[in-house]
Formats: C-alpha cells, structure tokens, sequence
C-alpha cells in the first residue's frame, strides 16, 4: 500500500491522520512522513509499546487491558479513539499485536489488532499474518494500516 496516495486522500480531503503505534514501533508514522509534503496529512503519532504508554498517552482503561490484554480489538480501539481525542487528526489508526518471535496458544505469533477511528465513530479488525518472521509481520502490519485508512478515505 502506498503512502502517498494515503497521503493525497487525506489532504484532499482536509483531513490529518494521527498513529497509536505498538508492535510497528512508528513504521507507520515512517511511511508516511518519508513522503515528501507530509505535514499536510500527518498530525502525529503516537509509540505505545508499554501497557501502561497506553493508558497515560492514549487513555487506554486498565480495565480493557486486565480483561482482554494488550493484543484484542478492544485495545485497539481504545488507542485509536485515545489518539482521535488527544490530537488535532480527523482520523486515526492504531494497531497492537505479537510481531514476534513467540506468542501463545491463545495470542499467536502473527496476530495483530488495527483501530480505526474518525468523528463518525470506531471500528476494529484482527489479522492473522501468522509466524512469517518479526520484520514480515510488521511491515504485513503497516500495509494493512495504511490499506485501512485509504479506504475509509475512499468511503
């Protein structure tokens, strides 16, 4: 997925995009400010690779973390909603998940949580990329955010 044509959605549509980041770390962010003309599109980003980074940069509820932990929808889109309501962007993505090596029966290598959230409301996704190696997971993770927000610009 390209950068740049999210890029060009977003500041044809007047929009700036905030990232509530875990396991990509700022790749994100990365790809999007590696274009040029970026800070037309792009608010800020936001690294939460701890629990508690969530909770105090995002809001995420110490509740949604003890019961569903780190890696769920639920979390994602509470860091999603979190960056929405604590930056200057009309729309927002997070993603949370095991990049790897490692993971468990029920949270596999591979497994990763996108939030997307806009004034219209949130909505939340899992992708298995399954054990393709930590590098592949990740930049899996960042093309498929960056698939998420071209089409919810494109909506």
């Amino acid at each position: 997925m390209s950068a740049e044509a999210v890029l060009e959605a977003l500041i044809a549509r007047g929009l700036m995009l905030a990232t509530a980041e875990s396991c990509t770390g700022g790749m994100i962010s990365a790809a999007i400010t590696d274009v040029a003309g970026s800070s037309a599109g792009f608010d800020r980003g936001y690294v939460t690779y701890t629990n508690a980074a969530k909770t105090q940069m995002l809001g995420v509820a110490q509740a949604t973390l003890a019961t569903h932990g780190a890696v769920s929808e639920e979390v994602a889109g509470e860091m999603a909603a979190g960056a929405l309501e604590r930056s200057g962007a009309g729309i927002t993505i997070a993603v949370t998940g095991i990049a790897g090596p490692g993971g468990s029966e029920h949270k596999p290598e591979g497994r990763v949580c996108f939030g997307l959230a806009t004034t219209a409301g949130t909505r939340t996704e899992t992708v298995e990329f399954g054990a393709i190696g930590r590098a592949q997971v990740r930049q899996a993770s960042v093309d498929h955010a960056l698939a998420l927000v071209l089409a919810a610009l494109s909506d």
